[in-house]
């Protein structure tokens, strides 16, 4: 197996873990038994207790039963009551706890009935107390029962109390016991892992340490410039030989390398002179290139400045006549809408005229129906004064009629009132009739007027509008010449100021290569002086 230095580290790690591991786990399983026998023991305390309690709550509870019957004063039996009820619950309690004890519930089984039977007589000498009197209750405590039955509970309770006495002394010696072998087990477990592990530790700081000591002395050695140091070759296959190994190579590699550096340099040294010499000439060349460039490309920028300005202008002056176009045709499109709109309004007109004639025939009819219902009301006015007179006539009979009568002539002169309302409207309307018949023969002979002058507006608009669109051709032409000529200056200054960039870095670039040159120069001197100071 190949032990490598992570191997024997990891592996010393390893057995302390496992040490660590076991210590562990025994400490554990003791402190797990011992935190079970204390539990043990508490739980046996917590059974003694109860025991004790249920002795104690019998006696409190007789001595209540006894200060009643003594006294018969109700007063003293509180220390009864409060016995009954904490006796049940310490028998409850202990047979809830004894549960894993099978001597200890065949106790409770007999303990039981005896702790009722005490109760009940406890109860009976009460009752004695209440019904018979003190001295019936004096000669039933004489009869020596209530001590017998306390005998026998006390009898079983001392032999749970022994049993239970006899288990926590076994489970104190055990947690004792458990308790000195977990102190043992730590001890020993820490004194041995202690001297494992500094064994252990001692023999892979050894192993290790002195081959690096070794290595390391030589790499000082090699630091100042020394590379005639020797390293010998290992058998060893861990990271430290490997180590060793790779550093007598690197000795070697170095050597090599060393003695074809130096030669390089020497060459190096040369050339760089050389570069050097013809990087400046290289410098000053571009430097007056880059001067006859710049001036040329100042010049061709001021033409093509001069160039976009008449470029503007005329784009200017071909946008004006696209809009006088576009007005001269809106101009014209309006002109005809005009003379649409007026021929609306001419047909318009007439048939308002048409409309008023046929209004003027309406009223007249109207007029007529008006003199009919003003004749119909005054021959219903006078059929209401002839019913009148009839009803005076008919005397009482007539009063009915009579009335009837007066709503008649009441209407008769309401529909003659209307009538002349009607009759005046009717004469208005007439007036305006008449006056509306005129203004609209007035209006159509206007409108007529209105045509004839939008015909010949439509028509000088027509001949304006060709003169518009054949400027705006010949606008559109110059200004498509002129944006060639534009395209043509902003490719030549493009080209100018490329070969201006171009010039600007040839010339940075021959700077730099001069000091390129320069630093390869200083640069061989400073490698020279290197190599110079190791030993080969």
């Amino acid at each position: 197996m190949k032990w490598t230095v992570g191997t024997k580290i990891g592996g010393g790690f390893a057995l302390a873990m496992a040490i660590l591991l076991f210590m562990g786990s025994v400490s554990y399983r003791s402190t797990a038994k011992l935190n079970g026998n204390t539990w043990w023991m508490t739980h046996t305390h917590q059974v003694l207790e109860n025991l004790v309690g249920v002795i104690q709550s019998l006696t409190d509870a007789e001595t209540g039963q006894r200060g009643f019957v003594i006294t018969g004063d109700e007063t003293y039996l509180e220390p009864y009551r409060s016995g009954i009820v904490a006796v049940d619950q310490y028998m409850h309690e202990i047979r809830n706890l004894t549960v894993d004890n099978p001597h200890q519930q065949q106790r409770m089984d007999i303990l039981e009935p005896l702790v009722a039977q005490r109760m009940n007589s406890l109860k009976e000498g009460i009752d004695v107390q209440k019904t018979k009197g003190p001295e019936a209750a004096h000669q039933w405590v004489k009869t020596g029962k209530g001590k017998k039955e306390m005998d026998d509970v006390r009898k079983i309770v001392a032999e749970m109390r022994d049993e239970e006495l006899s288990l926590l002394k076994i489970r104190s010696d055990e947690t004792e016991a458990s308790a000195q072998t977990t102190v043992l087990i730590i001890v020993a477990g820490t004194l041995s892992a202690f001297a494992i592990l500094s064994l252990i530790s001692f023999i892979v700081t050894r192993n290790i340490s002195q081959p690096l000591k070794s290595i390391t002395a030589i790499s000082q050695r090699i630091a100042t410039g020394d590379l005639t140091a020797h390293v010998s070759v290992t058998r060893r296959r861990d990271e430290v030989g490997l180590l060793g190994n790779a550093f007598a190579s690197m000795i070697e590699n170095l050597r090599g390398l060393m003695s074809q550096i130096a030669e390089g340099v020497n060459i190096l040294s040369v050339s760089a002179s050389q570069i050097s010499s013809s990087t400046t000439q290289l410098a000053t060349t571009s430097a007056q290139a880059a001067t006859a460039v710049s001036e040329t490309t100042a010049t061709v920028e001021e033409v093509r400045q001069t160039a976009q300005l008449a470029n503007q202008k005329a784009k200017s002056v071909s946008e004006n006549s696209q809009k006088m176009t576009q007005i001269s045709q809106a101009g014209t499109k309006s002109t005809e809408e005009t003379i649409e709109g007026i021929n609306v309004i001419q047909q318009q007109m007439d048939s308002i005229g048409d409309t008023m004639v046929r209004l003027s025939d309406q009223s007249q009819t109207i007029g007529r129906i008006v003199a009919t219902v003003e004749d119909l009301a005054a021959q219903s006015n006078l059929l209401a004064v002839n019913a009148s007179i009839e009803a005076a006539k008919a005397g009482e009979q007539g009063k009915g009629f009579a009335v009837v009568a007066q709503e008649v002539k009441s209407l008769a002169e309401q529909s003659q009132q209307a009538t002349n309302q009607v009759r005046n409207i009717l004469t208005d309307i007439r007036k305006a009739t008449s006056a509306a018949v005129m203004a609209t023969e007035q209006g159509s002979k206007a409108v007529e007027a209105g045509v004839k002058r939008s015909g010949q507006a439509g028509q000088s608009i027509q001949m304006l509008s060709g003169s518009v669109v054949e400027a705006a051709q010949a606008a559109t032409q110059i200004a498509a010449s002129s944006q060639q000529q534009l395209v043509g200056m902003d490719q030549v200054a493009l080209a100018m100021e490329s070969i201006k960039e171009s010039s600007t870095q040839n010339m940075a670039s021959a700077k730099q290569l001069e000091s390129a040159a320069h630093n390869l120069k200083e640069l061989g001197q400073k490698l020279q002086h290197t190599v110079a100071r190791y030993k080969i």
